[in-house]
């Protein structure tokens, strides 16, 4: 079999193809989510916990809550390891700074109560 003088460079090139498009896939990903999720909050699918996490309080949206909440475990972890505290704090310290940009009419729960903010 004979190969190709720059089969070296063609999968550098493969790979460097591959890389930008991962890249641009996750930027779309997140950019989608973030939409999904304002989408999702106006239409009171989706509410904002005291701890930091999303709940879905209508069923049709828990599978977006789980793929929010994942991501959103994942920088509570990073921070917190950082930190020197406990992933629970971080949920708790973003959740109270959330609320405070919310947008009115938005499912907040504290307390296990829910309320519009």
């Amino acid at each position: 079999m004979i190969k190709p003088m720059n089969e070296k460079y063609t999968m550098t090139s493969r790979m460097k193809v591959f890389i930008i498009m991962f890249v641009i896939f996750v930027l779309f990903t997140t950019v989608a989510l973030a939409a999904s999720l304002e989408e999702l909050r106006a239409s009171g699918a989706i509410g904002e916990s005291s701890t930091g996490y999303v709940v879905a309080r209508d069923s049709s949206a828990r599978s977006q809550a789980d793929t929010i909440n994942a991501q959103r475990r994942e920088i509570y972890q990073q921070k917190a390891a950082a930190q020197g505290v406990s992933v629970d704090q971080v949920g708790k310290v973003y959740a109270q700074e959330l609320f405070k940009t919310l947008p009115g009419g938005t499912w907040i729960q504290v307390n296990g109560q829910w309320t519009k903010k």
